[in-house]
Formats: C-alpha cells, sequence, structure tokens
C-alpha cells in the first residue's frame, strides 16, 4: 500500500511539474519575445493547443493500456483528405463525417485486433496500417487532393473567431467539455477501470474477466476515431485538404502523454497529464519559432525533448513490479 500511495504521488506530481514548465516557458516567451502575450497570440495557442489536445486522446488510451498508435498521424492525414474530396464532390458533409469516422474506427480496430490476438507488437502493425492508408488515399487522389471544409467548420476553429462572449473559437471551449468528459470516463467508468487494471498487469487481467482482445480493439478504434475527428478539425483549421498535415503529429502525441507523466510500459497515465504535455509542447513550438528559429530547429528541439524524456520515463520498470 505504501508503494501504492508513492506511485500516485509521483504520478500526481509530474503532471503538475508540467503545468509548472508550461507556465514558466510562458513567462519566458512573455518577457523575451513582444506581443507574445497578446490577445491574438493566446487565441493562436490555443486553438492548436486544442488540435493536439484532441489528436492525443487516442494515444493516450493507448499507451494506458501498454501500446502505442502511430497510424494516427496517416488516419488524420486520410480523414483530412476524404472528407475534403467527398465534400467536394457534392455529398452531405455530416454524412461524410460519419463515414470517415466509421472507417477511421475500423481501422483502429484492425490495429488493436491484430496487435494484441496475433501478438505483434503495435508499433509494426499501426505504422504498416498506417502506410496502407496513406498509400490508399495517394491511389485514391492521385497525389492531387481536392475540396475544402464547410464554412461552418472553418468558422469552429478559426483563431478569429468566437464562441458567444468568449474571446476564443467554439474550438477551444468544446476540447475543455470534451476534455472534462474523457477524464471523467477514465476515471470512472467500467472502460476506465478495465483499461488501467489491464496496462497495469496484462497477465492477471483475463482472471478479473478482462477481455484483452475485446480492450485493445475498443481502445485502438477509439484511438483512429479522434485521429480523424483531428483530421476534420484541421480540414476547416487550414482550409484546404494535404494528406501530410497529420505528420508533425506522429510524435507530438507520444510526446505528450509521456510529458503529462505516463508510462510507455503502460498502467499510468491520465488525459489531465496529456493536456499539460500539450501546452508545453505548444508554448515550446511558439517560443522557439519566436525566437527566429527555422522549422528544422524547431522540430530537431522537439526530437531531443523526447529523447529526454523517453529516457527518464521509459526505463522505468512496470506500474505491476512496483505495486
Amino acid at each position: 500500500m505504501a508503494k501504492l500511495k508513492t506511485f500516485l504521488a509521483s504520478t500526481n506530481g509530474r503532471v503538475f511539474g508540467a503545468f509548472v514548465i508550461a507556465a514558466l516557458l510562458h513567462l519566458i516567451g512573455t518577457l523575451a519575445i513582444p506581443g507574445y502575450s497578446s490577445p491574438f497570440a493566446i487565441r493562436a495557442m490555443l486553438v492548436i493547443a486544442a488540435l493536439l489536445a484532441v489528436a492525443s486522446i487516442g494515444q493516450t488510451l493507448v499507451v494506458i493500456l501498454g501500446g502505442i498508435d502511430l497510424s494516427i498521424p496517416f488516419v488524420i492525414g486520410f480523414a483530412n483528405v476524404v472528407a475534403a474530396q467527398l465534400y467536394g464532390d457534392g455529398w452531405n458533409f455530416v454524412l461524410v463525417c460519419l463515414l470517415v469516422s466509421v472507417m477511421a474506427a475500423l481501422i483502429g480496430a484492425f490495429n488493436g485486433y491484430v496487435s494484441r490476438k496475433l501478438d505483434i507488437h503495435p508499433l509494426i502493425v499501426t505504422l504498416g496500417a498506417g502506410m496502407v492508408v496513406q498509400g490508399c488515399v495517394l491511389l485514391w487522389t492521385k497525389g492531387f487532393p481536392s475540396g475544402s471544409a464547410p464554412s461552418a467548420v472553418s468558422a469552429f476553429v478559426s483563431i478569429g473567431g468566437s464562441a458567444g462572449p468568449l474571446p476564443v473559437p467554439w474550438l477551444v471551449p468544446s476540447v475543455v467539455v470534451l476534455a472534462a468528459l474523457i477524464i471523467l470516463m477514465m476515471a470512472r467508468s467500467p472502460y476506465g477501470r478495465r483499461l488501467y487494471a489491464l496496462g497495469s498487469n496484462p497477465g492477471a487481467a483475463p482472471l478479473a474477466l478482462i477481455d484483452p482482445v475485446r480492450m485493445w480493439v475498443i481502445t485502438f478504434a477509439l484511438s483512429a476515431f479522434f485521429a480523424a475527428v483531428a483530421g476534420v478539425l484541421l480540414l476547416g483549421f487550414t482550409g484546404s485538404a494535404y494528406g501530410d498535415v497529420g505528420q508533425p503529429y506522429l510524435f507530438q502525441t507520444i510526446a505528450a502523454v509521456v510529458v503529462g507523466g505516463a508510462a510507455l510500459v503502460g498502467g499510468r497515465g491520465s488525459y489531465l497529464g496529456t493536456i499539460a504535455g500539450v501546452l508545453v509542447l505548444t508554448e515550446i513550438n511558439t517560443l522557439l519559432i519566436g525566437l527566429g528559429f527555422q522549422p528544422a530547429m524547431v522540430q530537431a528541439a522537439l526530437g531531443l525533448i523526447i529523447i529526454l524524456l523517453v529516457s527518464l520515463y521509459g526505463r522505468e520498470r512496470h506500474v505491476s513490479a512496483t505495486i
């Protein structure tokens, strides 16, 4: 019991520490860069952070389960291109979103089933499936995607938009509400309890009547679903289809989860921690760009941060060995 309390305290401490780091980075940016804390700049950072937060929902669930999902950027690009293409062809956008969501969930379910049922590492399965998805999209569009987003979607994510009296677009408060629901689901629902149980001790979970294959299928389907949501939102944000729009999220979702205190070996993490990690990454990106760093240098800096964090968190023993 004492080890369990120490474990929980260290997890909460890392989440709090991530929020503190985000606040310190914002303070440094405010002091070093003119206009860093201007209303427009803050709105822009909140929108960018909200998009990453949506894309990171599935990665959070998958990492807690003990897996990893490298298909997220490919599913984002798939949803982005397919939604734009079908809407441009005259389809009803609600029907388009429904179709894209179902297809994405099926891709995720396939990833989870193959990874667990055939005992193949999800890194290999999700990367392979993602590349297949990307190849199919390229064949369909012949490398030249077309189409756009409805004006309502663009207004929903527009930096200059406002949510009633709030000086931010509807995307930001919507993600806040979504985050609260995700946190509540992970803490109080049967799915959340099974997720942590399976991630903490995969061998003992079946003894508690938890079906590992079913949990992996559901979790990876949710991951792909939220990646598709992010792809549609990015369509509204950029205004046009782009197959590689999800590539920056390949490691940013993993980094956000790890910065937020999750263990890559599974069994530990929270979406609140992921939100903290998202804010840290957004502040780092904005700060480096504001200081005049080239995109390549920003990418290199993020890669270095990921390596440092994985070296610190990824070497820890599995949670089942610490309780």
